[in-house]
């Protein structure tokens, strides 16, 4: 009886957790979009790399401060109620910054996307502390992660198809109203406690949530493990998330169309290295072997697709694949934070975790941005005042200017496999 019993909140835990991954896979979709709409976005709000930059990181701004906030309130008050605030605040959001011509009031609207984000990936892994098995975190964190870049792949090969025959700002509205429709199934999906329990967290008050809090920010093997995170990343939140497809269709050649089928096939590698990771870090008990070879091999494809010349179109497509299976790596920090923490403050650990990993996201994304604009002007200085008057003047970024602004793609990702040597080996058990 306690055997059909198991499986049968195990099939509810996958059911659960599932629907929470496709919130997390809608916000992802909202995350990405602007790199999507990178032309008639800066056409449409008059703005430069940097400008295009800071607009779409203000995301981030919000994202990334709401994450000790989130965690304390999942372990406290649990995901269910939560979640469905978070996606209708990501609808309200989603709507304003697509009815506006101002960019301040179009900011405002992508920080209320990051902040009904910020509740996503940290409330699936919360839900899979309360209903799946401790020993399967880091397959759990594997297949959270790889689930929300299928809104990305989404994104990237069906979002410029809408924006061409809608329009960005009709397209986005779409999406809104998708996100409305989803608040109301995550209401009725999801459930935060199992039969028999009153409680909907696993901290009893919220002073115990702060105590834990505290434990959890000074613990310096979390700030190792999640700035490992934040470097091995870098590919998704700086390179795949905004600056990939103008960098394969500027300083490569490649059409819209192929940009995005070859940005989707890194979002792709990711999706499948993820669990694989997971799974293997599991069977093994082992966090930091995986860890190393991840971002090791993540660095030297980076530097391939950076700096060997002449590659063609299915070289680097292919490239795109391995770096995406490589830095999937990082889905097993989220286990680590989690083995490194108190046992019921599983959400503030993730979520903490998950802070440290968007700084990258936050800092870097606006700083390429500019370092983009510094090369340009000193590459303008040998160019004639003719060709300052073309329209879409972003367009004539080099090979050599990308190069120079996303070097720090690679060189962080060699920074996180050191970190590793620096990490204490849990061997995939929880404290208790």
């Amino acid at each position: 009886m306690q055997s059909k019993q198991r499986n049968n909140y195990a099939i509810i835990g996958w059911l659960i957790c599932g629907l929470g991954a496709v919130f997390y896979s809608y916000e992802y979709l909202l995350r990405i979009a602007p790199s999507v709409m990178e032309h008639p976005l800066r056409d449409h709000f008059d703005l430069s790399a940097t400008g295009f930059g800071l607009v779409s990181s203000v995301y981030y701004f919000a994202y990334v401060p709401m994450q000790l906030p989130v965690g304390v309130m999942l372990d406290r008050y649990g995901p269910q109620k939560l979640l469905t605030l978070a996606c209708l605040i990501c609808a309200l959001g989603t709507f304003i910054f697509a009815g506006t011509t101002l960019v301040w009031v179009a900011a405002i609207g992508r920080f209320l996307v990051g902040f009904g984000s910020a509740f996503a990936f940290v409330g699936v892994l919360k839900l899979g502390t309360l209903w799946m098995p401790e020993n399967r975190m880091a397959l759990i964190a594997g297949f959270t992660a790889a689930l929300g870049p299928i809104g990305a792949i989404l994104g990237d090969n069906f979002l410029d198809v809408f924006v061409e025959q809608l329009g960005w700002s009709q397209t986005l509205n779409a999406t809104g109203i998708f996100g409305i429709g989803l608040a109301v199934v995550l209401w009725f999906g999801i459930r935060d406690r199992k039969e028999g329990s009153n409680l909907h967290g696993t901290v009893p008050s919220l002073k115990k949530a702060l105590v834990d809090l505290g434990i959890i920010l000074r613990n310096q093997q979390i700030w190792i493990n999640g700035l490992y995170g934040c470097l091995v990343y870098l590919p998704t939140t700086v390179f795949a998330e905004l600056w990939g497809i103008p960098y394969l269709r500027n300083a490569h050649g490649f059409s819209s169309e192929a940009a995005g089928v070859a940005n989707s096939l890194l979002f792709l590698g990711f999706i499948i290295g993820a669990p694989l990771m997971g799974f293997i870090s599991d069977k093994l008990a082992r966090r930091k072997l995986p860890m190393f070879i991840g971002a090791s091999g993540a660095a030297v494809t980076m530097i391939i697709i950076l700096y060997v010349p002449d590659l063609n179109q299915s070289t680097i497509q292919a490239l795109l694949f391995l770096l995406g299976l490589m830095y999937s790596s990082q889905a097993i920090v989220f286990a680590v934070g989690r083995e490194l923490s108190p046992g019921e403050a599983a959400g503030t650990a993730i979520a903490t975790t998950n802070m440290i990993v968007m700084l990258g996201a936050m800092l870097l994304q606006p700083l390429i941005g500019r370092l983009l604009d510094f090369s340009f002007s000193e590459h303008m200085e040998q160019v004639t005042v003719t060709v300052m008057k073309l329209d879409n003047l972003h367009k004539l970024y080099t090979v050599g200017e990308y190069q120079f602004a996303l070097s720090i793609i690679p060189l962080g990702i060699l920074i996180a496999a050191i970190l590793t040597f620096f990490l204490k080996e849990t061997h995939a058990h929880a404290k208790k």
